[in-house]
């Protein structure tokens, strides 16, 4: 139990590292030119806080799970990361895009009855 709840937080802290990059950037669109006031970003280090956080985690998870089983639960981040694009950036996903949404879930549960 406790390396499912490692593997879904090492998914969660990526996703959120990710979602905070785009909103890095999307700050910035208004910003000059150069690297001092980006840099300066609650964003991009709260993308860097999630991402080494959830570093941490995943060797945690890789601690206790084999990688060939660990890694492909990574995808998980692809359906959180969509989910993210089209209800909080309101970004288009197609219907191909949102069918392999369900590939990836359909390959993550019968990858999760390993764990």
């Amino acid at each position: 139990m406790i390396t499912l709840l490692l593997l879904l937080s090492a998914c969660l802290l990526t996703c959120m590292g990710q979602v905070s990059q785009k909103f890095a950037v999307e700050s910035w669109r208004d910003l000059p030119e150069g690297w001092a006031l980006k840099l300066r970003s609650p964003w991009l280090w709260s993308a860097l806080f999630c991402l080494g956080l959830g570093l941490l985690v995943w060797l945690l998870v890789l601690q206790r799970l084999e990688v060939g089983i660990a890694y492909p639960m990574l995808s998980l981040n692809f359906v959180l990361v969509t989910l993210m694009a089209h209800f909080v950036f309101h970004e288009h996903i197609d219907g191909r895009h949102w069918l392999g949404v369900a590939l990836v879930i359909a390959g993550v549960v019968l990858l999760g009855r390993q764990v």
